[in-house]
């Protein structure tokens, strides 16, 4: 699972200092689009924190995924400045163009500390009507599925939708339903979001906490923010187990998931789900869906806990093919993350609810999304064969819809360009006028 649908990098905010001249920001673009060609010194270019998070066989092979959608990438189109040490740089591309947020160390180097790609415009017709974006959706390679709706007092009323029933692996966006939880323990008094929880040294995946000493303490509301906004791993599995896996898992018939039984039953970790995918070549899993909910919930308190993480094969997810994701993942419909963002949205008024505002539209998902929408709240998630959006919206004239989809390929990654592409048109077209 990607922190960011397209991040390359999380960008770094450099601290203030001497102000770059122009030409080190256009030389550092450049460098860019050398990169973007194969070409380039990856280790003069990119600081190592970047290099730590997106080595360069991980950036050439999102850069062959960029080429297949556009084409070679031709030069730097325009620089916007966009703070002392970052730029909103567009690429040229044979057919399109990319559109990146570009982060520089200010130190004397002025490598790059960050690259997020904020989707691209091919070239070639925009769609125009909502019916045009869901078509062009279902051309795309895998099974996809479509839903806005919009809430009120009553259930979700639909407007435009596509195989809106249909359950797909979700990714990420499973943490939706752990952010739920914390909030009815707030609204039931059981918790509050500045109590902290104390790190007890079990392992944990990926993330900004994976490494902290035993005895750190962490607020509810820092592991809730950086779950959501940022996807980090190491955050969602410390509130899961500090919140029980069998809360989390009685919340999701009470935020509308309909498809929480066989395969969403035990509710799993990301650190959980990673072992079953990548140990002895997938052996585990396979050891996991042959039990019952009994046997499986028996084998991840016992043998999947004691395998230690060194077991996961470090290039797990990292050659872009799919592993058993019609399997081993979160489901949801459409509709399902629907209802489990209307859910969040009524409980926005509540006494968790000026921070659950806050926490949900830290990172909007897709950046151009806020010029449509008064509010966006926003969870995805994605890995090789995965990718899904889920927005919560509130218009200009106050308001309020939820939009979802997903796609699933069991062959190929997902072409995450025309997906994304696709969904800001999306936005920008369920927008009330």
């Amino acid at each position: 699972m990607v922190a960011t649908l397209m991040t390359l990098a999380a960008i770094v905010s450099p601290a203030m200092q001497a102000q770059p001249t122009e030409a080190t920001i256009e030389s550092r673009a450049r460098d860019v689009v050398a990169l973007l060609n194969g070409a380039g010194d990856y280790e003069a270019v990119v600081a190592p924190p970047f290099r730590a998070a997106v080595p360069r066989a991980r950036f050439d092979a999102i850069a062959a995924q960029l080429a297949q959608a556009l084409g070679k990438p031709t030069g730097v189109e325009r620089i916007e400045p966009a703070g002392p040490w970052s730029a909103h740089v567009r690429i040229a591309y044979e057919r399109g163009t990319l559109k990146v947020d570009l982060a520089l160390d200010p130190g004397n180097d002025h490598r790059i500390t960050g690259l997020l790609t904020r989707g691209a415009e091919p070239q070639g017709p925009v769609a125009q009507t909502l019916d045009a974006v869901v078509e062009r959706l279902a051309s795309l390679p895998g099974t996809s599925a479509f839903a806005v709706s919009r809430l009120g007092d009553e259930a979700p009323q639909p407007t435009k939708a596509r195989n809106a029933t249909t359950p797909v692996a979700i990714g990420s966006a499973f943490k939706l339903v752990i952010l739920a939880e914390l909030v009815r323990s707030i609204e039931a008094g059981e918790r509050k979001w500045n109590d902290v929880v104390t790190l007890d040294g079990s392992a944990l995946p990926g993330g900004g906490y994976a490494q902290q000493p035993k005895g750190t303490r962490i607020a509810l509301k820092e592991l809730a923010e950086r779950m959501i906004s940022v996807s980090d791993n190491s955050a969602t599995d410390i509130l899961l187990f500090h919140l029980g896996r069998k809360k989390v898992e009685a919340m999701l018939p009470v935020v509308g998931f309909t498809d929480g039984g066989a395969r969403n039953v035990p509710f799993l970790g990301a650190l959980e789900l990673f072992k079953l995918k990548g140990v002895d070549g997938g052996a585990l899993g396979t050891r996991y869906l042959a039990l019952d909910a009994k046997g499986r919930r028996a084998l991840l308190d016992g043998t999947v806990r004691e395998t230690p993480i060194a077991a996961i094969p470090r290039d797990l997810f990292q050659n872009g093919k799919p592993l058993r994701i019609a399997e081993l993942e979160w489901f949801a419909s459409p509709d399902d993350l629907i209802r489990a963002m209307d859910w969040l949205r009524r409980h926005m008024d509540g006494p968790a609810g000026a921070e659950l505002r806050a926490v949900l539209s830290k990172n909007p998902g897709i950046p151009d999304a806020t010029k449509h929408w008064r509010y966006v709240g926003y969870k995805g998630g994605s890995e090789p064969g995965v990718l899904t959006m889920a927005f919560l919206l509130q218009a200009q004239d106050g308001s309020w819809y939820a939009m979802a989809a997903g796609i699933n390929d069991p062959a190929r990654e997902v072409d995450t360009l025309q997906f994304t592409g696709l969904m800001t048109r999306a936005l920008e077209l369920a927008a009330p006028r």
